[in-house]
């Protein structure tokens, strides 16, 4: 049953179905689900900034901001902060260029960052992968202080990113659609990946972006579920040591600490 299922997922990830129903979940008329899937997936309508009501459509839902407070941004000074709400789906070193064992798969940095000349800032670096779910609150924040010093979107295919996606389909991270920022701190350099999925209509930067965000500030969202990849850079950080796969975090907690450059 698997390569059936590989399969259909083949044929229901292009672009155009996740454009129609982005297009839908963009209109008024959707805006009626939204009772319904607030409470299907457990949703805390009361940490919404706005009351249920005042939601013009299921995408406005979606992005939705949190209340001011909810989630507080830890400020010792040179801790990174998990960038949004998610699961831990894969986590470790980078060595020689290589993610080990995402769900089952090893990929290269140097296919996720597209070929960048900055792959080797993050050969022998730190890897996070951050699964949001439709539970999750789906603004995505700055893991650090800094500058963003290079931004690229990448083309690619919707495939989903859950379970399903990461183990059976062949190497999504590095196949989706993607849109990276490159953010220099006092310490280095970090790469936020934002993976697209099927039935993410969009990955979209706040507007305005400012070229200078402090941790916690609002850097792009997801119009519908999907990944981040943080990369740390060769030997300046150092991860949390009870995170591991399947730990969750919420956006503004410490997820590690940087230190001077090994």
């Amino acid at each position: 049953m698997k390569p059936l299922f590989r399969l259909l997922t083949e044929l229901s990830s292009r672009k155009f179905i996740s454009r129609t129903t982005g297009a839908f979940a963009k209109s008024k008329v959707s805006r009626t689900l939204i009772p319904r899937f607030a409470k299907t997936y457990g949703i805390r309508v009361e940490d919404a900034e706005k009351h249920i009501q005042e939601y013009g459509s299921l995408n406005d839902f979606f992005t939705r901001r949190l209340k001011t407070g909810l989630r507080p941004i830890d400020t010792a000074v040179s801790a990174a902060v998990s960038p949004v709400d998610a699961l831990i789906t894969g986590i470790g070193d980078i060595s020689s260029g290589l993610m080990l064992n995402v769900k089952g798969q090893d990929y290269t940095i140097e296919e996720l960052l597209n070929r960048s000349p900055r792959t080797v800032c993050y050969l022998n670096g730190f890897y996070m992968v951050l699964y949001l779910s439709p539970t999750d609150y789906h603004r995505i924040h700055s893991p650090v202080t800094g500058d963003i010093v290079e931004k690229e979107h990448v083309p690619g295919k919707v495939y989903p990113v859950n379970e399903f996606g990461l183990r059976q389909m062949r190497r999504v991270l590095s196949r989706n659609e993607r849109l990276i920022t490159y953010m220099q701190h006092e310490t280095g350099e970090v790469a936020v990946v934002k993976v697209g999925a099927m039935n993410v209509s969009s990955i979209q930067y706040v507007t305005p972006l400012p070229r200078h965000l402090e941790r916690g500030d609002e850097l792009a969202y997801f119009e519908f579920g999907s990944t981040v990849v943080l990369l740390f850079e060769n030997g300046t950080f150092s991860p949390r040591q009870d995170l591991q796969l399947g730990s969750k975090v919420k956006m503004g907690e410490a997820i590690g600490q940087f230190h001077g450059k090994s």
